[in-house]
């Protein structure tokens, strides 16, 4: 890909072909010598990647208000990209997703999960091994949030910790009334926590129409915003507000309130199904997945090597991934191993041809493969490690 050599070493091994391929399509997605890169793969592409990263700092105006999930990629690689364009805050949902970051370089880490049971004392250790992170958990129950005081007080260390905020979509949190207000208080009297602010994810707010959209977000921003309010008039210090995903974020970006952190995730990979959904945002799907006909059963039928053991299977069946070369392909059979399709287009394709996909739900998808290869302008660069794909790395 790059070199007349029609070898390539790809994840160890030495892969030959008597001529090279090249993967047909778009040309953002063009990838040359195919033939040396095994499926089903997590294809990277960087130049998209870094284009997602600079529209999300150009829509949130600014990096420093930015506060991105790196649930979606869960790679040291792209949390350096993030930092290299002056994001210096991010947010996780488990510990090794923030010992990834932290090993990254990213010092400022909000673990945007109640810590429970032996986590707790997983946090206790986190602290010790980064002792210059400056690193926040939430809750939204008195018992939790009091078993981490006792262990963080008693290991002479402490935590910010973020009151969850339930703004509909009850999951997890607090309802922004009184009994809020009281766990905060709470909060900001026990010893080894330091009250860090507010956390608001909205993600029940998927609306297409963005017009619905955004009074939506306005309604859930508002309730937040007043809580906070209530908060500072009793004298407690609020100093953040962490809210959004990927479909809301831009319409918070609309406001002025300094506390406010915007934490998308999505949109670094972005992916098929949050392009359908808000096709009003600027991203590109910039990981996809390469995979190959391994039988043809009938005529306008084929099976591919994407089981949902490669792409994420929690989409509803039939919706699960979209081809690009194949847009009217038809999901009919979806096991481990294989993806049978029905299309139009079907009898163009033989055993050994391959073929990208586009996942529907990047996240989990990325979760599913040790390692992604990186391509730019055609030629693999590079490959990345899915180092958060564990839960347990060091703690």
């Amino acid at each position: 890909m790059g070199s007349s050599d029609s070898s390539r070493r790809v994840r160890g091994e030495t892969v030959t072909r008597e001529r090279p391929e090249a993967m047909e399509g778009p040309s953002k997605y063009r990838i040359d010598r195919v033939d040396s890169i095994p499926s089903p793969a997590l294809i990277v592409f960087r130049d998209l990647v870094r284009r997602n990263i600079e529209r999300m700092i150009g829509v949130a105006r600014g990096a420093g208000r930015l506060r991105p999930h790196c649930k979606t990629h869960k790679m040291a690689a792209v949390a350096h990209m993030e930092l290299e364009q002056g994001v210096t805050r991010h947010k996780c949902a488990t510990i090794a997703e923030a010992e990834m970051l932290a090993e990254a370089g990213a010092r400022d880490i909000l673990i945007a999960y109640n810590m429970v049971g032996p986590n707790i004392e997983r946090i206790v250790r986190y602290r010790r091994r980064y002792p210059g992170v400056e690193l926040a958990v939430t809750a939204d129950d008195p018992g939790a949030a009091l078993a981490l005081s006792a262990a963080t007080e008693a290991a002479e260390c402490a935590v910010g910790v973020m009151l969850d905020v339930d703004t509909g979509m009850h999951r997890t949190g607090r309802e922004p009334g009184p009994a809020a207000e009281d766990l905060y208080a709470a909060l900001c009297r026990a010893p080894g926590i330091r009250p860090a602010g507010l956390h608001a994810y909205d993600g029940q707010n998927h609306q297409t129409d963005l017009t619905e959209r955004r009074a939506a977000v306005d309604r859930t921003w508002n309730a937040t915003r007043a809580l906070r309010d209530r908060l500072v008039a009793r004298g407690f210090p609020v100093p953040r507000i962490v809210a959004g995903g990927t479909g809301s974020f831009p319409i918070l970006a609309e406001k002025e309130d300094p506390a406010l952190e915007l934490s998308p995730g999505t949109v670094v990979f972005h992916d098929a199904g949050y392009s359908a959904m808000f096709p009003d945002l600027p991203f590109e799907p910039a990981a996809l997945l390469l995979t190959r006909v391994v039988s043809r059963p009938s005529s306008g039928r084929l099976t591919v090597d994407l089981g949902y053991k490669a792409v994420a299977g929690d989409p509803p069946m039939g919706r699960r991934v979209s081809f690009p070369e194949l847009p009217d392909a038809r999901e009919v059979l979806h096991n481990e191993e294989h993806l049978v399709l029905e299309s139009s287009l079907g009898d163009r394709f033989r055993p050994g041809d391959p073929l990208l996909a586009i996942p529907r739900h990047v996240c989990p998808t990325t979760a599913l493969h040790q390692s992604a290869i990186v391509v730019a302008d055609g030629a693999v660069v590079d490959e990345w490690p899915v180092t958060a794909r564990d839960r347990f790395l060091h703690l």
